[in-house]
């Protein structure tokens, strides 16, 4: 590519035509030595052959060149540019959306255990959670806070299988922490990609590259090391947690399978889900538990503790629901990479957390394993893509 000149009016007097082409015999004869430096662009020369030209030849003058682009090059030359004020808005954005995730969970996950050692009734408990949520949406829709979804009875379909999975995963989970510590159920649950993809291989028929089944090693080595030096381990707590993996591997899948099409945001989904759960839930809790159960246990919990498990189980009614409907809002913003890794940093803050505020005791084996565990949940997320 040859640089675009076009030639001075002091060095010609006539520069009003045009060449009908760019080609030169012989360039030679105009003893150029120097040339203005220029950008990359087509050349384009005004004619030599003209009479008046040749009074130039005695002069010995250095010809005097001017750059100039045409409008047609600078198009091409122009690149898109994201402005730098907007893409600092969305990290922040996206920075915000983690820590509140973050900070929700640590502090629903604490007065659950709190609600869990003084009022042991995990379907109850799991029943209110639900109830909380759905009652704040609810509330939201009626008064215009947040703009209903527009849903059919093909969404509500869809979506049966969904809240069938959510609800067998969530009450799981709160089985699982009434047994055993809050930072063990938690490594546990990062086990959750290996039951992803032994899902998705041996049900589903899908495959998955090699780096995919070899960052499954460290998860399930850690999640074995783990489980064999917990001090208090105790056999519902482990099994409760694996099936809350489990139950929540088929969720999403049920998910991206049913919703497919839906316009729902991520708000508004995740409460049509906790409605739906908690009408599945309901019958189940009251026949698992039931009323003369939950009489007896209140009584008990306002003896020990006082009218402070009312507080708790207040907030870890209203800590789950904005937890999840956070994380639901944030998959409508972050690519489902950032978000994985996102959600192995939230476990890492739940594990911390609930040791130093319950004081667990914990071997250095024991903190060797979920650390691998965890390292393989983000080695699994950077090899899934």
């Amino acid at each position: 590519m040859i640089p675009a000149v076009k030639l001075s009016p002091a060095a010609f007097s006539v520069t009003n035509q045009r060449s009908k082409s760019a080609f030169v015999p012989s360039v030679s004869i105009l003893n150029m030595k120097k040339f203005a430096s220029c950008s990359l662009r087509p050349l384009y020369l005004t004619r030599l052959d003209d009479p008046h030209t040749s009074e130039l030849k005695p002069r010995r003058q250095l010809l005097d060149f001017r750059c100039a682009a045409s409008a047609a090059d600078d198009k091409e030359s122009k690149a898109e540019v994201v402005p730098a004020s907007s893409e600092v808005a969305q990290k922040l954005k996206i920075s915000i959306y983690f820590a509140t995730w973050w900070a929700l969970n640590v502090i629903f996950n604490i007065y659950n255990k709190k609600v869990l050692n003084a009022f042991p009734y995990p379907w109850l408990t799991s029943t209110l959670s639900l109830a909380c949520g759905s009652a704040m949406m609810l509330f939201s829709w009626v008064t215009c806070l947040v703009e209903a979804p527009k849903t059919d009875l093909d969404f509500w379909k869809a979506l049966f299988p969904v809240a069938v999975a959510h609800t067998i995963g969530h009450v799981a989970a709160t089985v699982s922490m009434s047994k055993v510590a809050v930072s063990f159920t938690h490594i546990i649950k990062s086990a959750e990609p290996a039951f992803s993809v032994l899902v998705s291989r041996f049900i589903l028929g899908e495959s998955f590259p090699m780096p995919v089944y070899l960052s499954l090693l460290p998860i399930i080595g850690g999640c074995g090391l783990a489980a064999a030096t917990e001090l208090n381990f105790n056999m519902i707590g482990f099994m409760g947690a694996m099936i809350s993996n489990l139950a929540f591997v088929f969720r999403n899948i049920f998910s991206k399978r049913g919703m497919k099409g839906k316009s729902v945001s991520g708000m508004n989904y995740y409460a049509c889900l906790s409605i739906m759960s908690l009408v599945i839930l309901t019958p189940f809790a009251i026949a698992m538990e039931g009323p003369q159960m939950w009489a007896a246990g209140w009584q008990k919990a306002l003896a020990d503790v006082g009218p402070n498990v009312l507080w708790w189980i207040g907030a870890q009614s209203v800590f789950y629901h904005l937890y999840n409907q956070v994380s639901y809002m944030s998959l409508d913003q972050i690519s489902p990479l950032t978000f994985s890794i996102g959600n192995t940093m939230k476990r890492i803050s739940v594990i911390v957390s609930s040791i130093i505020i319950f004081r667990t005791p914990v071997r250095p084996v024991n903190a060797l394993g979920a650390a691998i565990a965890i390292f393989g949940t983000f080695l699994y997320s950077q090899a899934k893509q």
